[in-house]
C-alpha cells in the first residue's frame, strides 16, 4: 500500500522498487515507495490505558498527531530516532512489542519542556515520555537508568531527615551505579568550593557531613510521605495488572 507518513513507519518496512512498470508505465523512484505487508496478531489494547494511569500520562488520548512535540524537541535535534509523536502513536495502537524496540533511546528525553509548551492539544508529551520511562521500568523491560537512581539517592534523604547533603547523595550515588568517586568534574567542583567558598560555610558544611542533620519536627511528615509514595508506588503496580508486593 502507498504511505502517507513516513515518519510512523520503521525504515525496514520501506520498500522503493528501483525498476518497477505498472501496465506499460515506469513508476521506479521514490515517490513509488511502498509499506511491505505485515500481520500484527499481539495488540496489548490496554496499553494507552496504562501509560495513562501513570503520573504524566493522563492525556495521552487528546493526540491528534500533529507533530509540534517532535518537531520542537531538543533531543530529536541531536537524535531523529527520538520522536515523541512516533512512540505516543505506537502507543495510541497498543503496538506494545514496535514501543520496546525504542527502548534504550525513550529515557533519553531532558525534560526541556519545548514539546509541551508546543502542544495545542495540552497532551503534555514530557509527561508522556515520563510515564513511558516508567511503564518500560515496571514492566521490567529495562533495568533502573542512572537518572531513576540518583532520584531515589535524593528523594530517600529528603524523606528520611528534611534536608539534603550533597556529598552523601554523589556518594551513594557513584557507589550504586559503579562510578568513581575521583572524577575530574568533580575535583575541579571541589577544588572552586574551597577556594572561593568562606570559611565558615565550608565548617558548616563539614559538620552536616559527619552529623546528618534533620528538619525540626520532620517525623510526622516523613511518615505522611512514605505512605503516599507507597501507595503511589502500588497503584501505578495494579494500574498495570502487577503484583503490588513489587512496590518498594
Amino acid at each position: 500500500m502507498p504511505i502517507h507518513e513516513k515518519s510512523l513507519i520503521r525504515p525496514e518496512n520501506l520498500v522503493t522498487h528501483e525498476h518497477l512498470e505498472l501496465d506499460g508505465i515506469d513508476v521506479s523512484g521514490h515517490w513509488s515507495t511502498f509499506i511491505e505487508s505485515r500481520e500484527i496478531t499481539d495488540y496489548n489494547e490496554a496499553l494507552q490505558d496504562e501509560i495513562a494511569a501513570l503520573p504524566g500520562g493522563e492525556f495521552i488520548h487528546r493526540c491528534w498527531q500533529c507533530g509540534s512535540c517532535t518537531n520542537a524537541c531538543t533531543v530529536n535535534a541531536l537524535n531523529p530516532d527520538f520522536n515523541p509523536r512516533y512512540w505516543i502513536y505506537l502507543i495510541r495502537m497498543g503496538f506494545e512489542d514496535e514501543l520496546v524496540r525504542d527502548k534504550d533511546i525513550i529515557w533519553q528525553c531532558v525534560s526541556c519542556n519545548k514539546c509541551t509548551y508546543a502542544c495545542p492539544r495540552d497532551v503534555f508529551p514530557e509527561g508522556v515520555m515520563k510515564a513511558t520511562s516508567h511503564w518500560l521500568e515496571l514492566k521490567g523491560y529495562t533495568p533502573k537508568s542512572p537518572a531513576m537512581v540518583f532520584d531515589e539517592e535524593f528523594s530517600s534523604q529528603v524523606f528520611a531527615t528534611g534536608k539534603i547533603e550533597d556529598g552523601k547523595v554523589l556518594r551513594r550515588f557513584f557507589a550504586r551505579t559503579g562510578q568513581s568517586l575521583f572524577q575530574d568534574w568533580l575535583i575541579a567542583l571541589v577544588r572552586g568550593l574551597l577556594t572561593q567558598l568562606p570559611v565558615s560555610l565550608l565548617m558548616k558544611m563539614g559538620l552536616a557531613s559527619v552529623f546528618h542533620p534533620r528538619t525540626r519536627n520532620w517525623d510526622a511528615a516523613s511518615a505522611a510521605i512514605a505512605e503516599y509514595v507507597t501507595e503511589r508506588k502500588e497503584a501505578d503496580r495494579r494500574a498495570l495488572g502487577l503484583d503490588t508486593q513489587g512496590a518498594e
